[in-house]
Order: C-alpha cells, then structure tokens, then sequence
C-alpha cells in the first residue's frame, strides 16, 4: 500500500511504532531530545561505581521513551595513572526476528590512556531509517586514575510549545521619553526589545548621567546598569541609557530639540502579560 491513513479506522490494527515514530518526529525532529518532564533525566553518581538516572521522558528518532522513577547502571572502576572517558547512553534495541523494541540505560567504558581520553564510540545510525540499535548518549563519565569526575551532560532538553509561543510573541507597550511630552513604542519578541519613535523635547534634559523619573516599563527593562537603550538623532543626538530596575540616565542635553529614536536590548524581565 502506497497510501495508508494512519489514524482512521481500518477494520484491524495497523498503527505500528514506526507509524508512530514518523509523526513524532517530524513534530519534535528527528534527533534525539529529553522533555521538559519529571527530573528531566538529571543524574548522580551514587557511588564511584554507579550512576542513577532519575525519571523523566525522552524521544529517540521519534520513539517516546519514559522513565518512571531512577533507574541505576554500573560504571567500572578506573585505573590508577590512567585516563577514561565513559558514556552513559539510553540504548533502543529491536529484536529483528520478532520486531520486539527495548530501551535501556547503557554505560559504555571507555578506553584508559595516560594522554587525553577520548568517548567510546557510540550507535548514531537513525532508528527512522531501520537501524535495530540506536544509542542516546546523556552523560560522559570521566575518570582519572581511581577518582570520578563530574558528569557532563550530552542531550538537549525540548521546550514545550508554551515556551517556544513565549519566545515568538511580540508585545508593546509606550513609554513616554524623560524631559518629553510624547511616548515611543517599546516593542518585545522573545527576550529581545525594540525602541522607536519621534518626540519633541519641550524642557532641558540633565546633562552627565543625572537619572531621569519615567522608568521603562516591566517586562522591557534590560539586563544590567548602564544599557544603551536608545540613540535619538535630529536637531541633535544623545543616548538614554537603561537599567535593570528600569532607571534611565540621558547623557546630553535635547533642549528643545525634535528627535527620532532607535534602540536595541536584551531584558531578563519576566515575560509582560
């Protein structure tokens, strides 16, 4: 059959893993992700000869793979002198003859040298591609002599939609410019935010630094002290700069001048509702 519908009803099963794997990836991609659930695979060595991989979920080339609770591996003992990279890998497994799929964590020893260690080598071939052994790995182990070092983590961690919408949604807001009588257009897509805008100057702005009274608002204020927040040019040219607590300093005197702004800065604000 050249054209199958997967989810309408056929009369027998037909969906298999690999119907269900295809879709997955092409939502999620077709590498390999932990989610954003449960501990999010986070582990521990437990001793120099264990580690624990605490719960959480996992898709492998579209296969949804959920640990429940930690789940421990042995990890061989180092040498004395000796160097080693090991790799923790969450292994899937398809039995060939009767199509039966697994999943398991694995920790593959790495070869000991007295010079700078190198990962064992791993499984990459695509589970989307008919491969039966596929290996994620999530931790590199390494140990010099008899001691453990920290854990490297190897995977990425997916984003639920809600926070990747976060990140594209634009939001604005004005804000009216100190020692002006008109408002400019902040605007924010994801951490990033936009000034623009023309005002008119109708009081003599404080020269050096002095903090001028309109704050920026919440939500668009930018990381750290002493920001350039935006550049005015037209009868003259100054710059506001901004900081975290929204405090804005002008470094010029706009007299009565009439002006256009741009600006572009990062805010670790929370996102404005």
């Amino acid at each position: 059959m050249t054209v199958e519908l997967i989810t309408g009803f056929a009369g027998t099963p037909h969906i298999g893993s690999d119907d269900i794997g295809a879709f997955q990836a092409g939502i999620v991609g077709p590498g390999d992700y932990a989610l954003a659930t449960g501990n999010q695979l986070r582990a521990t060595m437990s001793n120099a000869n264990t580690i624990a991989v605490q719960s959480g979920d996992a898709v492998l080339n579209g296969r949804h793979v959920h640990l429940t609770g930690t789940t421990t591996a042995t990890v061989q003992s180092g040498t004395q002198g000796q160097k080693r990279n090991d790799l923790v890998v969450l292994r899937y497994t398809k039995n060939t003859t009767t199509g039966v799929e697994t999943c398991s964590i694995v920790v593959l020893k790495g070869t000991p040298t007295t010079g700078t260690p190198a990962d064992p080598a791993h499984n990459t071939g695509s589970i989307l591609d008919g491969v039966a052994t596929h290996d994620m790995p999530l931790y590199r182990i390494p140990i010099n002599g008899i001691t453990v070092g920290t854990l490297v983590p190897l995977f990425n961690v997916l984003k639920p939609m809600t926070d990747v919408w976060d990140s594209l949604a634009q939001r604005s807001t004005g804000w009216r410019v100190p020692y002006s009588r008109d408002s400019v257009l902040l605007t924010r897509i994801g951490n990033i935010c936009f000034m623009g805008g023309n005002v008119k100057f109708d009081q003599s702005g404080e020269n050096n630094y002095t903090k001028a009274q309109e704050k920026i608002p919440e939500g668009y204020r930018p990381v750290s002290v002493n920001t350039p927040v935006a550049v005015f040019g037209g009868n003259t040219t100054f710059i506001c700069y901004g900081e975290a607590n929204g405090t804005v300093t002008m470094l010029g005197n706009p007299n009565s001048a009439y002006a256009g702004c741009a600006g572009v800065w990062r805010t670790a604000d929370p996102v404005p509702a």
